[in-house]
């Protein structure tokens, strides 16, 4: 009779232990990588400062200068 072999990449074999160990990693890893990505986990900036925001506001015409000016005094603090 002819027995079947997976060539030494099973369970019974010595590097078997290996190979499950990695795939449990791997699951856990991309688990985790999920659920921050849903959470929310990485916040990114647009490196944008609140002046130059207000800055754009005022160049859009969407403010005027008097507020410009009384906003913009409010956020260097004086």
């Amino acid at each position: 009779m002819m027995q079947w072999s997976n060539y030494g990449w099973g369970m019974g074999s010595g590097l078997g232990w290996l190979f499950m160990v990695l795939f449990w990693i791997l699951i856990i890893l991309g688990i985790v990588y999920l659920v921050k990505l849903i959470a929310g986990g990485e916040k990114r900036t647009t490196g944008e400062t609140a002046l130059d925001i207000l800055k754009k506001r005022y160049a859009k015409g969407e403010i005027s200068k008097e507020e410009f000016e009384e906003k913009k005094k409010d956020l260097s603090g004086d």
